[in-house]
């Protein structure tokens, strides 16, 4: 590992100061990059996480990815955590929290709001920052692209119903411009310049090439999710700062979640047999979460300054560091599982 990998959490941790001190020094230069978007993705993150994507889309032999189906029950796993088990433990935990344990602390409404935004963050499994994650614990790139594809797939028909199954409404509208948008910025054309790319550097069979490219870009993976740190908590400080007490009751019940989530899946992993480079991607795959569909939704039902929102946002802030985290765990536990 290089000097980035070995201490990304103590550049992470840097980071997020940063983060919190540059958005309350300069708040409105802060605004004008988080006004940059179109159908609520930020141009500017998108651009980063693209950063991040784009070496690792490299990586993907394409022509292995029909061997996936050979080995399906990694991809089981991964369904099975984030769409039978992942948004109904979010929900309940919401009303454990908000509506038994915190129910002296927050107002009624307020709580439903935290609650609602906190199931739309449980039925948005991510897109995009898995690949930083699987390529953290030497996951399996082709198997990670197929879990992700798979996973989008499913969204566009399963995330509307089973959001307003749990949200106790019947006229969700999911935002089609930010679900599209954001497959096709993290995924499709990332994929597409990385199998350009690796078309191009074997051409002639040199693999010599390809790994020195990698070898260049492979820094520039943590830079992107660096300076994705230090916006989206530069976004975020005015907020941090002048709601800390709100932030923590929410933050609770979503590290519960992730914590549970990620040993339900993995042990299941576990007891399943899956080699380590597909059992780490599926748990982690699992765990995080789709954040800027999640913010979109929020917003459209609830309005920018709701509880829902800031929910949806206390979920991008505690993503990384838990992540970071879990990334750790699995690293660490690689001995218990099969190696391929």
């Amino acid at each position: 590992m290089g000097l980035f990998e070995r201490y990304l959490s103590v550049w992470v941790a840097l980071c997020i100061a940063a983060g919190v001190l540059l958005g309350n020094a300069f708040p409105g230069q802060f605004a004008m990059i988080a006004s940059l978007e179109w159908a609520h993705v930020n141009l500017v993150v998108a651009v980063l996480i693209w950063i991040m994507i784009y070496p690792m889309m490299v990586q993907i032999d394409f022509g292995a990815i029909k061997d996936v189906g050979k080995k399906p029950k990694g991809l089981f796993l991964t369904l099975v955590i984030n769409w039978l088990i992942k948004p109904f433990s979010m929900a309940a935990l919401g009303w454990l929290f908000f509506k038994v344990v915190f129910a002296g602390l927050v107002d009624p409404q307020s709580a439903n709001e935290y609650i609602a935004g906190m199931i739309l963050l449980g039925v948005a499994p991510c897109t995009a920052m898995v690949f930083v994650w699987s390529q953290l614990t030497k996951g399996d790139p082709n198997y990670t692209l197929v879990q992700v594809s798979v996973n989008d797939i499913i969204m566009v028909f399963a995330f509307a119903p089973i959001a307003a199954f749990l949200l106790g409404v019947s006229d969700i509208t999911v935002p089609w411009e930010t679900l599209l948008l954001s497959v096709v910025l993290y995924v499709v054309l990332p994929l597409g310049a990385g199998i350009f790319t690796r078309h191009k550097l074997e051409a002639g069979g040199d693999d010599a090439r390809l790994n020195d490219f990698l070898k260049v870009m492979k820094p520039w993976s943590v830079i992107g999710l660096l300076g994705t740190v230090i916006l989206l908590f530069g976004f975020q400080a005015t907020t941090i700062l002048e709601q800390p007490q709100t932030i923590v009751l929410i933050a609770i019940p979503l590290l519960i979640q992730t914590y549970g989530i990620f040993i339900v899946g993995y042990a299941a992993a576990k007891a399943m047999s899956l080699p380590h480079n597909v059992a780490g991607p599926a748990c982690l795959i699992g765990t995080s979460n789709f954040f800027e569909l999640a913010v979109a939704v929020a917003i459209s039902l609830f309005g920018l300054h709701s509880g829902a929102a800031l929910a949806t946002v206390v979920g991008v802030l505690v993503e990384v560091p838990v992540m970071l985290s879990l990334v750790a765990i699995v690293n660490r536990t690689r001995h218990w599982f099969p190696q391929t």
